[in-house]
């Protein structure tokens, strides 16, 4: 077993096995601790991609105004402009950025509101634990990777 500082505080004991946020007490703030005594704080990497998230939506959301306004008054046919591509195509590679950001904005959101609500490590299909790993390279993850595995090989409808 491993014990850290603010877990001997709050009462908690990490054994060197995989748990989810479930297994802490209610709002609790104790970070996994991985058998060679890395720690993971699930919402201070949240809050960080979702800093960081806002802050390039914001700087997609300028790109964007700023090549409308260049194109207001000018007569600019780049449709037919063999040199480069077109201003529709910046256009729609800025918005397709932008709303990739949004979306993950909200799942950014729905992370933070699964580890109030205790959920948060929990797979979404099997109820199973989301391995502490995953949730480290993926801190949006709503499903455990042999599920995740599944849905990727199932075929699309």
């Amino acid at each position: 077993m491993r014990m850290t500082r603010r877990d001997a505080l709050e009462g908690v004991v990490h054994q060197n096995v995989t748990r989810t946020a479930a297994d802490l007490p209610r709002g609790s703030t104790a970070a996994p601790v991985y058998a060679d005594g890395m720690t993971f704080d699930a919402r201070a990497a949240l809050l960080a991609k979702r800093a960081e998230t806002t802050q390039r939506l914001k700087g997609l959301d300028e790109s964007f105004a700023d090549i409308v306004e260049s194109v207001r008054d000018s007569n600019l046919d780049d449709e037919h402009d063999p040199e480069g591509s077109t201003v529709a195509v910046s256009r729609a590679q800025v918005a397709s950025l932008a709303q990739e950001g949004r979306q993950q904005l909200r799942e950014i959101e729905a992370a933070l509101r699964r580890l109030d609500d205790g959920a948060y490590g929990t797979c979404a299909r099997c109820g199973g634990p989301i391995g502490d790993a995953r949730l480290e390279a993926r801190p949006t993850a709503t499903l455990c990777i042999g599920c995740a595995q599944q849905e990727n090989a199932s075929p699309r409808r």
